[in-house]
């Protein structure tokens, strides 16, 4: 995502927790900052992409944060999957320095975020989404305000909770096609023409059936991403056992030490309940 920024043309400076990571950014004319505060120093617009709540909380508002040198009227642009409660606790904190938050989490994974094809969801003030258009443009296809500030965090966890019913529909069709001794590479290629067709399908349905569990998202965030889908449904008295099943069998791979594989994993968790 920032190396789009740059090929777009846009200035940059950059802060990682590993510098190292930011090594070809810099290379290509990124400017290295010690930390969020420096980072954010001479910034209009301060962009956050973290795997956590927490994470997110110490870098805006936290000792050596954006919040300690950003100048009122910058823009913070928060697109982490992270709590939305939290996310609107972060902009009232940002507001009072004058600071404004839009979280903007994205849609669209690995691949997506180096084709710059995301799909941006954004809550906040509508004017301000405005005015930093053209910078989610070079990150993304589709963005989408959502709301008031929180509600990108909000319909993100919509599009979690839809995307893990379609990986779990996925690996027990093809438990189910191998179990009853079909040729996969001809069900998958069969179901992928009809109504079974997803994006999901397209791209995890090969990797399931080449054993190829490299994560395009990881088990370990989507059991984070449903752990915030599970408490907002609480809080609003949204019952949702599906989501809750899906979250117990990431929680099997987690347990068995592959919380780092991708989602599409979960085939062979549910292709071991038919195989005890």
């Amino acid at each position: 995502m920032a190396a789009n920024l740059l090929r777009a043309g846009y200035g940059l400076v950059v802060h990682n927790r590993t510098r190292q990571r930011c090594q070809s950014l810099l290379e290509s004319g990124a400017v290295w900052a010690d930390s969020p505060a420096q980072a954010a120093a001479q910034a209009e617009v301060v962009i956050t992409c973290l795997p956590d709540t927490p994470d997110v909380q110490k870098v805006l508002l936290g000792p050596a944060g954006a919040i300690e040198s950003a100048r009122p009227g910058t823009i913070c642009i928060d697109m982490s999957t992270i709590s939305p409660d939290g996310t609107r606790q972060m902009a009232d904190a940002l507001n009072q320095k004058g600071i404004i938050l839009l979280d903007a989490p994205v849609s669209g994974g690995q691949v997506g975020a180096i084709e710059a094809k995301l799909s941006i969801m954004v809550g906040g003030p509508a004017d301000v989404l405005e005015r930093v258009r053209p910078i989610l443009a070079s990150l993304g296809r589709s963005i989408v305000h959502c709301g008031p500030v929180g509600c990108g965090q909000m319909t993100k966890l919509v599009n979690q909770i839809m995307v893990i019913h379609t990986i779990v529909s996925i690996s027990e069709g093809l438990a189910f096609a191998k179990k009853a001794g079909l040729d996969l590479s001809t069900t998958l290629s069969a179901v992928s023409a009809g109504a079974a067709y997803s994006h999901s399908l397209k791209n995890l349905g090969p990797k399931i059936l080449a054993g190829d569990w490299k994560p395009a998202f990881m088990v370990d965030l989507q059991i984070k991403d449903l752990n915030l889908v599970m408490d907002c449904a609480r809080r609003i008295g949204q019952p949702l056992p599906a989501t809750a099943l899906a979250k117990e069998l990431l929680g099997v791979l987690s347990a068995r030490g592959r919380g780092r594989d991708g989602t599409q994993a979960l085939f062979e968790a549910i292709e071991q309940l038919g195989n005890p």
